[in-house]
């Protein structure tokens, strides 16, 4: 049995397209980039059931020509778990909106001084005559300029 190649560059488009919106900083296209995952799940296990065949009840059809439930029933749980997934993430996004007014990932506190320290450390590596005075009012003036968070920023 082989996957014919029109499937295969449909699994691939969906698996793409889907990694990619997971990838970005809009919760909506975060959303939309799950369900579309899901969609390809589910075009992936349908393929590797195989060509359709008999129903598989024993007495009613011949053994080899039977069809395997077992990927469907596999499917049928996948869209249960997408469906559960994608209103939670809905949930979420919505709640992010209410409380924010837009559905942007900011960017952390705390990730922008873990990037100040490794950028240090790349120039401390790079020319040994930098001062740590230096470094330190460029990490105090990353801090300055990182986005006001409502949680305590712990240290």
């Amino acid at each position: 049995m082989t996957i014919n190649l029109t499937m295969a560059v449909a699994l691939a488009g969906l698996y793409t397209v889907g990694f990619y919106l997971l990838m970005q900083r809009s919760l909506m296209r975060v959303v939309i980039g799950i369900a579309i995952l899901g969609h390809g799940a589910n075009l992936f296990l349908q393929v590797a059931g195989g060509p359709p065949g008999e129903p598989s009840f024993v007495g009613e059809a011949v053994a080899e020509l039977m069809v395997d439930p077992l990927p469907q029933a596999l499917a049928l749980t996948a869209i249960v778990i997408t469906f559960a997934l994608t209103t939670f993430l809905l949930a979420l996004a919505f709640r992010s909106w209410v409380l924010l007014g837009h559905d942007e990932v900011q960017d952390d506190v705390e990730d922008r001084q873990v990037a100040v320290r490794q950028a240090r450390a790349v120039e401390e590596s790079s020319s040994p005559d930098v001062t740590d005075s230096d470094t330190t009012a460029e990490a105090e003036e990353a801090s300055e300029d990182a986005p006001e968070t409502p949680r305590e920023v712990r240290r």
